[in-house]
């Protein structure tokens, strides 16, 4: 792979949004547990397929971060998958400490109550 762009065959399968950035979902390896949901454009992608190491695009301050980078919390990529329509990134991570920026092990704790729930 290029060290400079994403492998032409990988991009060329993305949908990317307006913004162009695809969903990027953080999957615990083994467990199946989803973890969070990121931002990738194409570098960021190529950072993660090239260093293992789960690198996002923060739509909010325009920049590229690595997670654990500051907070030690780094998710090591074992593999990426695409969904069937290319829009969606699944990476299969080992996580190590909490995913969520709010300390917890994942972003998905919080529970919605349905109609027949309640």
């Amino acid at each position: 792979m290029n060290d400079e762009m994403l492998d032409p065959e990988i991009a060329a399968l993305l949908k990317r949004g307006a913004d162009g950035l695809v969903c990027a979902v953080a999957q615990q390896h083994g467990s199946g547990e989803v973890l969070m949901v990121g931002w990738m454009d194409d570098e960021a992608l190529r950072r993660t397929l090239t260093t293992r190491r789960a690198t996002y695009f923060s739509r909010s301050r325009q920049e590229y971060w690595v997670k654990g980078e500051t907070s030690g919390h780094a998710q090591h990529v074992r593999e990426v998958r695409l969904d069937c329509d290319g829009d969606t990134v699944l990476l299969v991570v080992d996580q190590v400490g909490a995913a969520c920026h709010t300390g917890d092990r994942t972003c998905f704790d919080a529970r919605v109550l349905l109609a027949e729930d309640a």
